[in-house]
């Protein structure tokens, strides 16, 4: 069944106990392809300056963009996160976006996970990049009403939006997936770009070494 906006409201309405048990729960949606260090410690970053319970990763399956760049399998990326978060108690995996295949977007996903945790108050972890698109994003006042939205900031970045987003500083250490999948495909190492466990997946499962 599809979830609804109404549903939502519903819900909220019949569940007053909700409030008493929240817990802040962040999400770092991404292609992470490959996920890296950078990831890593945003999360972590965004997670105590805003003392979150927990962190959810979450792989997309094909992002709604028009400028998408073909990714690898989603399942392949899925692997990946979960690789590079082990070890941290305080980060997951959230698989929703892979399981359901197909475009994913961030309202109808959300929708979803607060149907099924009511008691989760959700924090959404974007680049402060993104910030000025987010007037572009799928029903994105309804969307308002599910997560609050982190901007992760960049050095001479500017703090503005025409949306309610909560700015959080993190160390600027210029890692992209892009990079990285061209360092693969280039035969140069990768080592301390990636958790090591990630970089032992792409080796073994020959991935990248024909991204140019």
């Amino acid at each position: 069944m599809v979830a609804t906006f109404q549903q939502f409201v519903t819900q909220l309405q019949l569940e007053p106990e909700v409030a008493k048990n929240k817990q802040k729960i962040g999400i770092l949606g991404g292609t992470f392809n490959p996920p890296h260090i950078g990831h890593l410690i945003i999360a972590e970053q965004v997670a105590d300056k805003l003392g979150l319970d927990k962190v959810y990763f979450m792989p997309n399956a094909k992002p709604p963009h028009v400028d998408y760049k073909a990714a690898i399998n989603p399942i392949d990326r899925a692997r990946m996160v979960q690789a590079a978060i082990i070890g941290n108690s305080r980060f997951d995996i959230e698989p929703l976006e892979v399981q359901r295949g197909g475009k994913s977007y961030t309202y109808n996903t959300m929708l979803q996970l607060k149907l099924e945790h009511p008691n989760y108050e959700y924090y959404f972890i974007i680049g402060g990049d993104e910030v000025a698109y987010l007037k572009t994003w799928y029903r994105i006042d309804d969307l308002l009403k599910l997560v609050k939205f982190v901007g992760v900031n960049r050095p001479g970045q500017v703090k503005e939006s025409a949306y309610p987003v909560l700015w959080v500083d993190v160390p600027d250490l210029m890692i992209n997936s892009t990079d990285i999948r061209q360092r693969i495909s280039h035969h140069q190492s990768v080592r301390y770009l990636v958790p090591d466990l990630v970089a032992a997946y792409i080796v073994e499962n020959g991935l990248y070494l024909n991204d140019r």
